[in-house]
């Protein structure tokens, strides 16, 4: 693992990027990365709607959310669309080593409020980290469609990233939801370090 630049940085909150090896791996497992991608926009939907259903008194985030959840369903189609184009069948959804140890992290005790806040900041760190994952692919990657293919999602999930933070400081004092995020960072980093490089996974 390398350290990130500092625009990364400023842009992602991420302390470590990607292992190199893992888009020249990608790329021989192009078929499993989609198979894989696709099921990350669907779970992405879903979780989205999850969060709208148990937190529906917060009209700001009900706001915000639906139309993610649109955009991420979108997102499932077009890469379903792509593997159509290749011959290529959905696949079974695999076990997202990565995002469950995310949610092992997640308070389970505690307030309300700290049960939310990490909630959202699970959410921010998953796209930061397929941000980061979807600009290697745009750039690592020698077939020029697909490096295209995935600058489009790059930016969308970018944004994405922000929308969640901005949720937490909404409704969460934000010198707490500062304290918690370099609290994900740090775990999140120790993830990273010792994760096994993986070229048929996003995360």
């Amino acid at each position: 693992m390398q350290n990130l630049s500092a625009d990364t940085k400023n842009i992602l909150g991420l302390q470590l990027v990607t292992d190199p090896r893992w888009v020249n791996l990608a790329a021989i497992s192009l078929e499993e990365i989609l198979t894989d991608h696709a099921w990350c926009e669907q779970k992405a939907a879903t979780s989205c709607i999850s969060l709208i259903s148990k937190y529906n008194d917060k009209e700001k985030l009900v706001n915000e959310l639906a139309p993610v959840v649109t955009e991420e369903w979108g997102h499932f189609r077009q890469v379903l669309t792509e593997m159509h184009k290749r011959n290529l069948p959905l696949g079974r959804q695999r076990k997202d080593v990565y995002v469950n140890k995310l949610l092992d992290f997640q308070k389970k005790g505690g307030s309300p409020e700290e049960r939310f806040l990490d909630q959202l900041l699970t959410m921010a760190l998953i796209e930061a980290r397929s941000c980061e994952r979807f600009k290697r692919l745009s750039e690592g990657l020698t077939d020029t469609y697909m490096r295209k293919f995935y600058r489009k999602f790059m930016e969308s999930e970018a944004g994405h990233y922000t929308l969640f933070i901005n949720l937490a400081h909404e409704y969460v004092d934000k010198e707490k939801v500062k304290k918690r995020w370099k609290e994900w960072i740090v775990y999140e980093t120790n993830i990273m370090l010792n994760m096994e490089v993986r070229g048929d996974r996003i995360h």
